[in-house]
């Protein structure tokens, strides 16, 4: 506890702790540092030894260098968020956290940043701007790059996964959630920001819920650091409140008025020979809107295979003068870009959910909502966490549907009814509420974040469901007796996988059956393709049989896998490979997750250096790298009886 001496000391102008408030908030750590070991408390700059006084009068010049240089931008009027300018720079300036909340369009994504910046943000240290995904970041740094006549690259830049563009010089910092949160391993106070804007956090993933919860603690502790939450959902009231009811302030959202068509496709019917399926729906939805007038049209689609096969469908159908644009995160960047570039005639761009909030596409005067989206969720009953194609919610539908209203009057057609709309979910689950503890344990101790019971979550998880979680980690060796993460704990916490499905893929690169482990893990993490309608089960099993292994079920996998890859490699068009699995009753839907999640396992191992075995696997090496993640489904039988117990 200071004495009454050291707070007069402190109130004096000259106290060179007080004069730590004018230096750079990166090298305030470590000034203080040095300033607490002296052997006496210095009263003066006079007492401060000559080469610390020197380093503190070099951050003092350069912090005031910084501001000489900082940008003064201009803003645009028509943006709704400029029209409350005003009221949001006064909140920040009189607030440590402000929640702003507006729909899509808002421009609250640009804008914000240069609202800091006018109030003299950024000169101390950089404003920290962080977006959900890298396409997202990238982006949204070349377009306040260009508002302030800047190169992307020195006044504003951008800090992805292996690509970082910033020079000493950078005020405005765009980054993924997941870098933000990387960097308090190195600089656990944030310093080198004087400003955090945490962009698009109604989404709730797991890397924005540990960023509020590790703020929420950080803040106390840096007065001098401004935290800006934005939201484009009514959802912001609980952000308030973690945050000690932090200012709300709500902006109009899309410039133009939107109007919505059903147009619904009966999904239960959409694989059936013969029948209207997705893609007939999306064909006719784009005749329709090219009806109506010029204008580019952005369709909403599940995931890549998705997009590859709405290209197809659309090329077949469209006079060459339309172009087909796709966009997606694993795009490289160049072919992200396309999207931004000027062009004639028309333009279709066929997207994932990275351009539902953060990431305009410019000239949309249209959307189509195929209403689906690739969620991942924990399945309770197999222990696994599962990527399935699943409904989107209300909340999710609306901010598609305001992608439209940027540029003149839009349209938005939703390949559902009006009635399945309604009954959809009002917001979607955050993702600590889908996902296995286990794996969010296994991170927040790779992060050093604490323990799970005691860290500030918006939602904290029920108590069993973290016991459940440290007692998969323990069965996996992933945690020793005193809840460490141990060697192989460390391991699997670099692969952001489900952490059973982790352990099989580093067992099976040590066992030389990389190559079988990953077709059996992708299987396991997609609902089974394997259809059993209840009036045709023995016609079903028939057709199954083909794919039978008499010495396992996983290998049955395999056969199934190769007759699916042999059957892709000779197909004569998309309907007719669904025709070949509905008459072998299997799911066309799932049968494509399945390659999908092979394909994002394939790449993820690829990023770690590891290669795939040349030579076929054997069965023991194949079951032994299984039951390193499944050592909870192993039954015992009794000796009295014939019954087997589980392994809990």
């Amino acid at each position: 506890m200071a004495s009454p001496q050291d707070r007069r000391d402190r109130n004096d102008p000259q106290d060179p702790y007080r004069l730590l408030e004018q230096c750079l908030s990166a090298d305030r750590p470590g000034l203080r540092r040095d300033l607490r070991r002296l052997p006496k408390r210095p009263r003066s700059l006079a007492e401060v030894p000559e080469a610390l006084r020197l380093r503190i009068a070099d951050s003092a010049a350069r912090l005031l260098a910084r501001a000489e240089a900082r940008p003064r931008p201009d803003f645009p009027p028509d943006l709704p968020v400029n029209q409350r300018r005003d009221e949001i720079a006064a909140a920040i300036r009189d607030n440590q956290v402000v929640i702003v909340c507006g729909e899509t369009g808002s421009g609250k994504t640009t804008q914000l940043p240069k609202i800091c910046l006018e109030l003299g943000r950024g000169a101390t240290g950089l404003i920290g701007h962080t977006q959900p995904r890298r396409i997202a970041a990238r982006s949204t740094a070349a377009r306040i790059a260009h508002e302030l006549k800047t190169e992307l690259g020195s006044l504003v830049g951008y800090k992805i996964r292996f690509t970082e563009r910033t020079i000493p010089e950078t005020f405005v910092k765009l980054m993924t959630d997941g870098i933000l949160l990387a960097e308090t391993q190195g600089d656990p106070t944030l310093s080198q920001y004087d400003t955090l804007i945490i962009d698009e956090a109604h989404e709730r993933s797991l890397n924005i819920d540990f960023l509020l919860g590790y703020l929420k603690t950080l803040l106390p502790k840096r007065p001098d650091l401004k935290v800006i939450i934005t939201s484009a959902t009514i959802d912001a009231e609980r952000f308030s409140k973690h945050f000690h009811d932090a200012p709300v302030i709500e902006v109009s959202g899309r410039l133009f008025p939107v109007e919505v068509r059903y147009r619904p496709v009966e999904t239960e019917e959409a694989e059936r020979e013969d029948q209207r399926d997705l893609y007939d729906a999306l064909v006719d939805a784009c005749d329709e809107l090219h009806r109506e007038g010029p204008g580019d049209v952005l369709v909403f689609l599940p995931g890549e295979r998705e997009i590859r096969d709405a290209a197809e469908a659309l090329r077949k159908h469209h006079p060459p003068h339309t172009e087909i644009l796709p966009l997606f995160a694993r795009l490289s960047a160049e072919e992200q870009s396309r999207i931004f570039k000027p062009h004639g005639g028309r333009r279709i761009v066929l997207a994932t959910n990275v351009a539902e909030t953060s990431l305009t596409v410019p000239g949309i005067r249209y959307v189509v909502d195929t209403g689906l989206a690739r969620v991942k969720r924990y399945s309770y009953r197999n222990k696994v966490e599962q990527l399935q194609v699943e409904k989107i919610s209300q909340a999710s539908a609306n901010q598609r549907a305001g992608r439209c209203g940027r540029v003149a009057a839009g349209i938005c057609i939703r390949l559902y009814d009006e009635m399945g709309f309604k009954a959809r979910s009002a917001f979607t689950d955050p993702e600590i509420l889908r996902s296995s503890l286990a794996g969010v344990i296994l991170r927040m101790k790779s992060l050093h974040l604490g323990d799970i019971e005691e860290f500030p979550f918006l939602e904290a998880p029920s108590s069993r469901a973290v016991a459940d979680g440290y007692q998969l980690l323990q069965e996996l060796n992933a945690l020793d007796g005193n809840n460490a993460l141990t060697g192989i704990g460390h391991g699997l916490a670099k692969l952001p996988l489900d952490p059973r499905i982790a352990r099989m893929i580093v067992a099976a690169r040590d066992g030389g059956c990389l190559k079988e482990v990953l077709v059996i893990a992708a299987a396991l993490s997609v609902q089974d393709p394997r259809e059993r309608p209840q009036e045709k089960q023995g016609t079903a099993d028939a057709a199954h049989a083909k794919w039978a292994d008499e010495k396992s079920e996983f290998l049955s996998w395999l056969k199934l896998w190769n007759w699916y890859e042999n059957e892709i490699d000779h197909k004569k068009s998309q309907r007719k490979l669904v025709q070949i699995c509905h008459a072998s009753f299997l799911s066309a839907n799932r049968m494509r997750e399945w390659r999908d999640i092979h394909s994002q396992l394939h790449a993820l191992i690829g990023d770690q250096g590891w290669k795939e075995n040349e030579i076929p696997a054997t069965y023991d090496a194949i079951h032994k790298a299984l039951l390193t993640g499944l050592l909870g489904n192993l039954g015992c039988r009794s000796e009295d009886s014939m019954y087997f117990l589980g392994a809990h």
